[in-house]
């Protein structure tokens, strides 16, 4: 069995910051801890970046994460009815700009199959149409999952089988809604946005309460001229930078902090970035 001690050498590479992330102890979970302390670390001393920071903490945390806390609810869920007409599925798969959905039959527990876009497509580029419509003839087998899968398994499962898409049901075997290999891949690298996603709103958006969402990438000197204030701008552009700053770290949603004479909540955020703080002028009701 090779030693698990590092070869001796007088130089410093034997006792580099890379070597401490290999963990020594029997228990994965300590050894866990262990990487993750040492990643922050090396954060602090420059010699990670934040986002390779956060993705390899994404990497640590994704064994740990289960499938019910990243899939689509059920209530969410686009789906196609197996006796649909073939007008109706079309304008739903190009309405919601998905490449993959579940095919239900009398209701959303009855999930028979899962249509692929390019599949319908090919059969339309075929000349199928009118009374050659099946559905059922172009349907996939759906794949099932638990909702208590952890993510760094059902990555696995994912790439062995090449399905991008699975069903998750709950204990009692009801659909409670599905998860995409975009989905666990968000939990690593943050949020994959494509040409497909809403346009970005306002960059401070007031509330009827007398709060204001603000996107996190709003210029200092833009918030400044809203609320009449005088935030510094001279080290950070943006209110998310601030926010940072102010906290020391990435925030988490949720969190709150105060400075400046506002209230800050984190309301969006990932293991990468900020995307959307709630800020409320101090004085104001929540």
């Amino acid at each position: 069995m090779a030693n698990d001690e590092p070869p001796s050498s007088n130089s410093d590479t034997s006792k580099s910051w890379f070597y401490k992330l290999l963990p020594r102890r029997s228990n994965p979970l300590l050894a866990r801890e262990e990487i993750s302390e040492v990643l922050a670390s090396c954060r602090q001393r420059g010699l990670l970046g934040v986002e390779e920071y956060a993705m390899l903490q994404g990497v640590l945390e994704v064994a740990e994460t289960k499938v019910r806390e990243i899939m689509v609810p059920r209530s969410q869920m686009v789906v196609l009815e197996q006796d649909a007409e073939p007008a109706d599925i079309l304008k739903t798969i190009v309405d919601s700009a998905h490449s993959r959905f579940p095919v239900i039959g009398e209701d959303r527990d009855e999930v028979v199959g899962t249509l692929l876009a390019k599949d319908l497509l090919r059969f339309f580029a075929e000349g199928g149409q009118g009374a050659a419509w099946k559905i059922d003839e172009l349907l996939r087998p759906a794949v099932f999952i638990p909702e208590s899968k952890r993510l760094d398994t059902l990555l696995g499962e994912f790439r062995e089988s090449h399905n991008h898409m699975a069903i998750v049901v709950d204990e009692y075997g009801g659909i409670a809604g599905l998860a995409t290999i975009e989905d666990v891949l968000e939990q690593i690298v943050g949020d994959i946005d494509d040409e497909h996603d809403p346009e970005e709103a306002a960059f401070i958006q007031p509330q009827d309460d007398g709060r204001f969402i603000v996107r996190a990438l709003t210029r200092v000197e833009d918030f400044n001229e809203h609320f009449a204030v005088e935030l510094d701008d001279e080290e950070y552009d943006t209110i998310g930078g601030l926010v940072i700053h102010e906290l020391g770290r990435l925030p988490r949603r949720g969190e709150r902090l105060e400075f400046g004479g506002f209230r800050f909540k984190v309301l969006r955020a990932d293991r990468r970035r900020v995307d959307t703080i709630e800020v409320v002028p101090v004085g104001e009701e929540d």
